[in-house]
């Protein structure tokens, strides 16, 4: 499944639960070799799902056939994630703060807020259609002792 470039997975994922849950396991399953403990696994699939459900409602909305491509490296010390759709993407600076008042009722937002709370670092590329995500082993002992 994918191909392997130092020791990053690349893998072209279509809107289909299989799919995206196979992914997610094996995810889970480095994440798991290396040590690192159960709540980040809990953070690191929250996120990834968030990312995986915009990439496919909002980027490509109207191209329900289309593939996304998810690159993936699990590393003793951090774990990097990124979802690409081929959407036209967009400006993660006018997506609505959804903790504010005005925006309490609005859908949007959110998913992009969970992501970066449970993720050490988020960022998009130029054109938005690109979001990498940077989650850091927090201190303290291994899962494995």
């Amino acid at each position: 499944m994918g191909d392997h470039t130092n020791n990053t997975t690349v893998v072209e994922v279509r809107d289909r639960r299989e799919e995206i849950e196979a992914v997610e396991a094996r995810i889970l399953a480095e994440l798991d070799r290396a040590g690192y403990p159960p709540s980040s696994g809990f953070a690191v699939r929250l996120a990834f799902e968030e990312a995986i459900t915009n990439a496919f409602e909002h980027g490509h909305r109207g191209r329900p056939d289309e593939s996304i491509t998810v690159e993936f490296a699990v590393e003793p010390e951090r774990v990097r994630i990124s979802v690409e759709d081929r959407g036209p993407g967009f400006d993660p600076g006018e997506i609505p703060d959804p903790t504010l008042d005005e925006n309490l009722d609005k859908p949007h937002g959110r998913g992009l807020m969970l992501i970066r709370s449970f993720m050490t670092d988020v960022r998009h590329n130029d054109s938005g259609n690109r979001l990498v995500m940077l989650y850091e082993r927090p201190p303290g002992p291994t899962a494995r002792g």
